[in-house]
């Protein structure tokens, strides 16, 4: 049996109105990957950060080679080769790769630091990850998907003995997801005990060694991977047996045009067409840097359209901002929730009413009755785990956060609601309901453009899926067509 290398014994933790830990181990071995599961609230994320000095435990201890601590700090994580890959990304966006890969660590010559030198090594990072970047390109140029290889790039680059890795494969496609378990399995070869944070049943049966499943700030069970199944794993998880992956629905699709782009350019996209009917779910796939979440800004007035028509309800239409594209019955819910969907420091009520306050006014004055009710509408219908509507955004767990942006979405009342990977570090239970509320909506006579990186969900979820490939129209799969195979060959044409 490996070295124990690092050992959480009876960790609690207290937040105004929650106990996010109540009483919880947890141990990890050198050479091991140590899955830890559970659904969003269940207090996988505060635990790991007992482990970095980013939450101090109110009780328990911390062991790392033997040596018992009350609380870690970030000088002792560094010190005994704990890094971290959160699942909220912590890039600087107006510093360059490298300069973000060695961070906190530069490389100097004298007193400046040494540029040229950090590149080069970033660079042989980057191979060793099998990724392109440039490692003089601005961190706010990359998608999020760069950005989280770059945290990935980071830790790697630290020589950790520990590494927690929290939701890393949550914004990556399949290539890029490929190449980070080549990495995982590299340095579990190499002796690096790994703590690996997912919601994604099947790369933790493929990467794990063993599973600590939490629930509601409690530890629950331990399994050896092997010995366990999937179904087990999800009712230990979410405490109860979901029926199927994916809800039944019934096909609402009209022969309506309720949207039609014709050439549309902008926003590193070019000449991209299709048309989206009333009643369907329209999926978007493609490849990292494919151009889905350039498109849907562009639908969605964030950015300009350079040239090409676009038709809304059978009128041409050129948003200049999305102020004008919710007037409109539309409405984006964006992937990057910290940066774009959420105001973190302002409470849930006050962010799920954000993009509806007009709606919601009198006279220019909120009518606080109305916030009030369709925030606690939303809190119920999405299951959003919270003391109370007055919590701040900024302490909720990822996927909670989650709940917020499409609650503040779908409160601004659109026909048509584009989803940017809806279930990015959503829990399998979560996912259900998330899944059963886009069914609802069609029911209720809304239109959705899905994007996601999972091929599975699109498949499981899409009515037709569009693929984009650098930036162009790569193809169109029908229902009857649909396969993970076609959808990769599209997405992987070049131009």
């Amino acid at each position: 049996m490996s070295e124990v290398i690092l050992q959480l014994k009876n960790i609690t933790k207290r937040f105004p109105g929650v106990v996010a830990l109540n009483n919880v181990s947890f141990d990890v071995r050198a050479g091991e990957v140590h899955a830890l599961c559970g659904e969003n609230g269940a207090g996988k994320s505060t635990l790991i950060k007992t482990c970095t000095g980013a939450v101090i435990p109110d009780e328990g201890e911390i062991v790392i080679d033997g040596q018992s601590f009350k609380q870690m700090t970030p000088q002792l994580a560094d010190k005994y080769g704990i890094a971290v890959i959160y699942q909220e990304l912590n890039s600087v966006g107006d510093l360059s790769a490298s300069e973000n890969v060695f961070l906190g660590n530069e490389i100097r010559r004298g007193v400046l630091v040494d540029k040229k030198e950090m590149a080069r090594r970033s660079a042989e990072v980057f191979e060793s990850l099998n990724i392109k970047i440039n490692p003089y390109e601005l961190v706010k140029n990359l998608t999020v998907g760069y950005r989280q290889m770059i945290e990935i790039a980071k830790a790697v680059s630290h020589n950790a003995r520990v590494l927690i890795m929290d939701e890393p494969s949550a914004p990556l496609t399949n290539n890029e997801t490929e190449n980070m378990f080549a990495l995982v399995e590299q340095l579990k070869k190499k002796g690096v005990a790994i703590v690996y944070i997912s919601h994604r049943m099947p790369e933790i049966f493929r990467l794990s060694d063993r599973i600590t499943v939490m629930r509601d700030g409690q530890y629950i069970q331990t399994l050896h991977t092997q010995e366990t199944s999937n179904e087990e794993l999800i009712k230990l998880m979410v405490g109860r047996e979901l029926s199927a992956t994916f809800p039944p629905r019934k096909t609402m699709v009209s022969e309506e045009v309720l949207l039609k782009a014709e050439n549309l350019a902008g926003n590193g996209v070019k000449n991209i067409s299709f048309e989206l009917k009333k009643g369907e779910i329209l999926g978007f796939a493609g490849l990292i840097g494919a151009g889905r979440t350039e498109l849907a800004e562009l639908i969605f007035g964030v950015k300009e359209i350079e040239s090409g028509t676009l038709t809304w309800k059978g009128k041409e239409v050129k948003f200049h901002c999305p102020q004008e594209a919710i007037a409109a019955g539309i409405v984006l819910c964006p992937e990057d929730r910290k940066n774009q969907g959420l105001c973190l420091p302002m409470n849930i009520r006050d962010n799920i009413s954000l993009s509806s306050a007009r709606r919601l006014s009198r006279f220019c004055v909120l009518d606080w009755k109305k916030v009030d009710e369709i925030s606690n509408s939303y809190k119920e219908k999405l299951q959003i785990k919270t003391p109370g509507l007055f919590q701040q955004a900024k302490n909720l767990s990822g996927g909670n956060q989650q709940k917020v942006v499409l609650a503040k979405g779908l409160a601004t009342s659109p026909e048509l609601v584009i989803f940017d990977e809806p279930t990015r570090g959503i829990d399998v239970g979560a996912k259900y309901e998330i899944y059963k509320l886009l069914n609802s909506l069609i029911e209720e006579g809304k239109t959705i453009i899905m994007i996601s990186s999972e091929m599975e969900e699109l498949i499981g979820m899409a009515d037709r899926i569009i693929v984009l490939a650098e930036g162009h129209y790569g193809g169109e799969i029908r229902k009857e067509e649909f396969s993970q195979q076609l959808i990769m060959e599209y997405a992987s044409k070049s131009y």
